[in-house]
């Protein structure tokens, strides 16, 4: 049997503390539901709040101003929370690179390592693959080793925002094309529902649950939170 000749790969290339070294998802899955459904939520304290047997089409307007106008604010305020987050993280990794380059022994690098990985993946780690981790982080350039935001953090920064922003519409819909306050709001309900539904499908779907127990769960949390918000002048 011929044996194929082995092919060196050659010299991998110095890994990023940035991650430019592998594409990356603007926002990651669970990252993109957490958002629809602080969306959803913050659209449902306004619509939630509407007295129907009292509302007329300035009430509605006014509803929808708030609605649309609060959700602008914190599409805003958990995106730049979102950059601070991004901005911590890299910290992180530039103190972990000075750690590991001050580090008096390699048993102390590797001390440094494990402290900074989840526990169930330190634990399986052998000594070998910890090395060759130090190693592959000592070879982070130094330029690389500094704290800074790039372009795909402001991208995802941006879609936290029009997340936030955008899941209002939906909601709001109903109120834009529907005259009487009471059939709007029952369809604007059964919209948010249908969308509860979907993120905790999505949840359940990425957690190992079942996802129509965890959508049926989220309908349940997501009016409940909203009720809360309501009763506490939110």
């Amino acid at each position: 049997m011929t044996r194929t000749a082995d092919r060196s790969p050659g010299p991998s290339p110095a890994p990023s503390v940035h991650g430019a070294a592998r594409p990356r998802h603007v926002l990651d899955p669970v990252d993109r539901l957490s958002e629809v459904l602080f969306g959803l939520i913050m659209a449902l304290t306004f619509t939630g709040s509407l007295s129907v047997a009292e509302a007329g089409r300035q009430e509605v307007r006014t509803m929808l101003i708030g609605a649309l106008g609060c959700n602008l604010a914190w599409g805003v305020i958990d995106g730049v929370m979102y950059l601070l987050a991004r901005l911590t993280e890299r910290g992180r990794g530039i103190r972990l690179l000075a750690s590991l380059r001050a580090a008096p022994d390699v048993g102390a690098a590797h001390r440094a390592l494990t402290d900074e990985l989840p526990p169930v993946l330190a634990a399986t780690l052998r000594t070998e693959e910890l090395e060759a981790l130090r190693q592959g982080l000592l070879r982070v350039p130094a330029e690389e080793a500094r704290t800074r935001l790039d372009a795909a953090d402001w991208r995802a920064a941006l879609g936290v925002f029009a997340l936030v922003v955008l899941t209002t519409l939906p909601v709001a819909v109903p109120f834009l094309f529907v005259q009487d306050a009471k059939p709007a709001l029952r369809l604007s309900n059964a919209i948010a529902i249908g969308m509860l539904f979907l993120v905790g499908a999505g949840y359940g779907k990425r957690a190992g649950i079942k996802p129509w127990h965890m959508g049926l769960s989220m309908v349940g949390l997501g009016f409940a939170l909203v009720g809360l918000t309501v009763a506490l002048g939110g």
